[in-house]
C-alpha cells in the first residue's frame, strides 16, 4: 500500500470509525458547554445581607400593619349584620327552588325551611348601619367600619375556606398572607417577630397552613404565641445557661452556618440564622411585651381585659403593643362559631367574648393615633345558610349550615374608607345582588392598603409565577379612602 493510501485510511479511520470521529467530539464539546453552564446557574447565590431587611412598597401605603380578627367556625352574617325581615315571612317554609339553584349543602337539604333573624336590628352612628341587638359595643364605634355584606369564597367546609381566605387556594402549601406580606415589605421590628399568630379557642381547622410561608422561605412564616408562661417555648435560658454562655454558643452555631451559606447560598440557612438571632433577643422582649402590668387600669377595663387569663380581649390587647412594636401582620384566631344548632345561643356566648375587645382595638388605635396605619379586618371563612338546620339524629335544632354564596365581613382603619356599608344581598340574603367581593378581590385590596400591587408580588415556583391572589382578583376601589 503507497504512502498515500496509507494516509487516506488512517484519516477516515479517525474521523469516522475509531469510535471517536468528529461528530462525537463536536458533542462532547457541546456538552461540556451546556455542563459548564449547568455549573454556573447552579452556582451559589451570593447570601444574602438580612433575609427580612426592610423593603420599599410599590406605591405610597396608607397601612403600615394589619390586625386580622379571624372568627372560626364562621358567624351567622343574618343574625349579626345584615338584616332581613323576609325570612321572617317564609320562616317555616321553603325557600323558593329558583332562589337555590343546585346548591347542595352538607347537613341539610336545599328544601329546608327558612330561619329568620333571631335578634333584633337597629341604625347605629351617621351612617346609620344595621347591626344586632348583640354587638352594643361595635355600634359605639360602628362610624369606623367599613361593612362588606357581599363576600363569596370558593370553598365549603372549613378548613379549605380558612386556608383559601389565608393563602388565596383551598389546599395547604401556597404562603399565607402575612408571609406574602413580609415577602414583600420585609420587616420593622428586629426584637420581635414581624408575623404573629395568636388563637383564643380549642383549635383552628386549617391549622398551620392558615400562617406557612408555603413554598416562600421560611423566615417568612408565622410565629404562633402561647397563652399561657413563655409565649415561645423554650425561649427562657435552662438551668444552669447565663446570657453569655448563651451568646458564645450562638456566635459558635452563626459562624458555622454563615460558612455554610457563603458556600451553598441556601436561603434556608439564612432563615435559620435570623430565627437563632430572634430568639436570643425576644428572651428580653418577650416578657416586656407580655407584661400587661404596664397597661392603665382604664386600658384593662376598656377591652374587660384580665391580665391573668388567656382570652380574645388579652390578644387583641397584646396586637395593639405589637403595632406600637413595629410588628406587621397578626392573626387573631377566635374559634367556636360554627353553629349547626342553637345558633343564637352560639352567637350570645361568642359576642360577649369578642364585641367588647374588637370594639376596643379600634378605640384604642384611633386614640393613639394608629388607626390610620393600621388595617384591621373581621370576620369568618363563609357565612351561614338563610334555611334553618334540624337534625334530631344528631341533636340539632334551629341551626345554619355552611354558606359561601355571600356573608359579611367588616374592615377599618388603613386605607378604607369608613361608615360606608358595601354590597347588598337579596331579599333572602342568599346571593349578592349588588356588589360582589369575592376573597380574591379581598386580598388584593388588603396588599393595596399595603402599598402592594397584587399582580406584581410574585414569586417562582415550580416553574411558574405564584401571587397570593393566584390569577384573579381586583382592587375594590369603592371602600378605599
Amino acid at each position: 500500500m503507497d504512502r498515500t493510501r496509507a494516509m487516506e485510511i488512517a484519516r477516515r479511520h479517525f474521523l469516522q470509525e475509531c469510535g471517536v470521529g468528529l461528530g462525537k467530539i463536536a458533542l462532547a464539546s457541546l456538552l461540556t458547554d451546556a455542563f459548564t453552564a449547568r455549573r454556573a446557574a447552579a452556582a451559589p447565590m451570593p447570601p444574602p445581607a438580612d433575609p427580612l431587611a426592610e423593603k420599599q412598597p410599590h406605591f405610597t401605603p396608607k397601612a403600615k400593619a394589619v390586625i386580622h380578627l379571624f372568627m372560626s367556625g364562621a358567624p351567622s352574617q343574618l343574625d349579626l349584620f345584615d338584616y332581613k325581615p323576609k325570612l321572617t315571612e317564609y320562616e317555616g317554609k321553603s325557600i323558593p327552588p329558583e332562589v337555590i339553584g343546585g346548591q347542595r349543602y352538607a347537613f341539610i337539604r336545599s328544601d329546608a325551611a327558612a330561619l329568620g333573624p333571631r335578634f333584633k336590628f337597629a341604625k347605629h352612628g351617621r351612617s346609620g348601619a344595621e347591626l344586632a341587638e348583640v354587638l352594643p359595643h361595635l355600634a359605639k364605634v360602628v362610624d369606623d367600619l367599613c361593612i362588606i355584606r357581599t363576600v363569596r369564597t370558593d370553598q365549603f367546609n372549613h378548613a379549605p375556606a380558612q386556608i383559601f381566605l389565608n393563602t388565596g387556594a383551598g389546599q395547604p402549601g401556597r404562603p399565607s398572607m402575612g408571609a406574602w406580606v413580609l415577602y414583600g415589605l420585609g420587616a420593622v421590628t428586629r426584637d420581635l417577630p414581624a408575623f404573629v399568630v395568636m388563637s383564643t379557642g380549642a383549635g383552628i381547622s386549617g391549622g398551620a397552613a392558615n400562617w406557612s410561608s408555603g413554598f416562600l422561605p421560611t423566615h417568612y412564616a408565622g410565629c404562633r404565641f402561647r397563652n399561657q408562661g413563655d409565649p415561645i417555648l423554650n425561649v427562657s435560658n435552662p438551668t444552669g445557661v447565663d446570657s453569655r454562655l448563651q451568646r458564645d454558643s450562638l456566635d459558635l452555631v452563626n459562624a458555622l452556618n454563615r460558612r455554610r451559606l457563603e458556600s451553598e447560598g441556601d436561603p434556608e440557612i439564612a432563615s435559620r440564622i435570623a430565627s437563632y438571632e430572634l430568639a436570643h433577643r425576644l428572651q428580653t422582649s418577650a416578657p416586656e411585651l407580655m407584661d400587661l402590668t404596664t397597661e392603665t387600669p382604664e386600658t384593662l377595663a376598656l377591652y374587660g381585659c384580665d391580665p391573668k387569663q388567656p382570652s380574645f380581649a388579652r390578644a387583641c390587647l397584646l396586637a395593639r403593643r405589637m403595632v406600637e412594636r413595629g410588628v406587621r401582620f397578626i392573626n387573631i384566631y377566635h374559634e367556636g362559631w360554627d353553629a349547626h344548632s342553637d345558633v343564637a345561643g352560639n352567637l350570645k356566648r361568642n359576642c360577649v367574648t369578642t364585641d367588647q375587645a374588637s370594639a376596643a382595638l379600634l378605640r384604642d388605635l384611633k386614640q393613639r393615633g394608629l388607626l390610620d396605619s393600621t388595617l384591621v379586618i373581621w370576620g369568618g371563612e363563609f357565612g351561614r345558610t338563610p334555611m334553618g338546620e334540624t337534625n334530631s339524629a344528631l341533636g340539632r335544632s334551629l341551626g345554619r349550615d355552611h354558606h359561601p354564596q355571600a356573608y359579611t365581613m367588616w374592615l377599618a382603619g388603613g386605607g378604607i374608607r369608613p361608615g360606608l356599608t358595601y354590597g347588598q344581598t337579596d331579599e333572602l340574603g342568599f346571593h349578592a345582588a349588588e356588589n360582589p367581593v369575592h376573597v380574591h378581590d379581598l386580598q388584593a385590596t388588603i396588599l393595596h392598603c399595603l402599598g402592594l400591587q397584587h399582580e406584581r408580588l410574585t414569586f417562582r415556583s415550580s416553574g411558574r409565577d405564584f401571587r397570593l391572589t393566584d390569577v384573579h382578583g381586583k382592587v375594590v376601589q369603592n371602600i378605599l379612602a
